[in-house]
């Protein structure tokens, strides 16, 4: 293969996972939103507190996507290690994506009546911190034996 042909698979190989992730982003999205939605706006639960079980759920949904078709490469951990890795890996995201929440819902009371948008906002100021950590840590691929070169992409 060419070096200019490696580089385009490369590069492509990057935007399919990439737009995985997306995808397994706005399953992660719906599942959250709609916990949040359903316990706030129809049940009457605190607005604060529905969003860390929230997260829990959809996290592990993400989770569950990612591992089966995002990064599907082998396993350097078990699957609870795993997941338990990928919910601390997430909790990241999910201090900028609870900040930006927990800052529209106080201040905004059209939002606090509406809190699926502050899921969405909070759910896109997230997103970064919990790409790079799914990458490179978490679903990272395997170096070969004797390898210390940087992690292949």
């Amino acid at each position: 293969m060419t070096p200019e042909l490696d580089t385009r698979a490369r590069r492509a190989a990057a935007v399919r996972v990439l737009a995985l992730f997306a995808v397994g982003g706005v399953i992660g999205f719906v599942i959250d939103a709609a916990i949040v939605q359903v316990l706030v706006k129809w049940s009457g639960w605190n607005p604060y507190a529905t969003r860390l079980l929230s997260f829990l759920v959809a996290a592990t949904g993400t989770w569950l996507f990612n591992r089966t078709y995002t990064f599907s490469a082998d396993r350097r951990y078990g699957l609870f290690g795993e997941w338990a890795r990928y919910l601390l890996a997430m909790s990241g995201g999910f201090a900028v994506n609870y900040g930006t929440y927990s800052f529209l819902v106080f201040h905004h009371p059209a939002i606090r009546e509406q809190p699926v948008i502050a899921v969405a906002a909070g759910s896109l100021a997230g997103m970064v911190v919990n790409f790079v950590s799914s990458r490179f840590w978490i679903f990272r691929k395997r170096r070969p034996e004797g390898d210390t070169s940087l992690p292949p992409p």
